[in-house]
């Protein structure tokens, strides 16, 4: 029994930011386009997922490490900047211990 493979009648294998190698391959220039203009643009093998294209400073943030100035501008640009944290603070008894 032969196995059913599932064909599109696009170029391009799906809609959105999918690319199929072949099609990918033949049209290098619009996929470079679309990972410019709307984003990472997947290119799959056999079915499957096999590579991501993005623009070149995506990619060297991507690469960048985190740094705590990269945390501190994260949570300043929160919109959960108004929310109060309430601190609980808890007074135990404290003993002396002998050592």
């Amino acid at each position: 029994m032969a196995k059913s493979t599932k064909r599109t009648t696009s170029s391009r294998s799906q809609p959105g930011n999918r690319w199929r190698l072949q099609d990918a391959k033949a049209r290098l220039s619009e996929v470079v386009r679309q990972a410019q203009q709307r984003g990472p643009q997947r290119v799959t093998l056999h079915g499957r997922d096999a590579v991501v294209v993005v623009r070149a400073d995506e990619f060297d943030r991507m690469q960048r490490p985190v740094s705590g100035r990269d945390i501190v501008a994260a949570l300043a640009a929160s919109p959960l900047t108004d929310v109060d944290f309430g601190r609980l603070t808890i007074k135990s008894p404290v003993r002396d211990a002998g050592l």
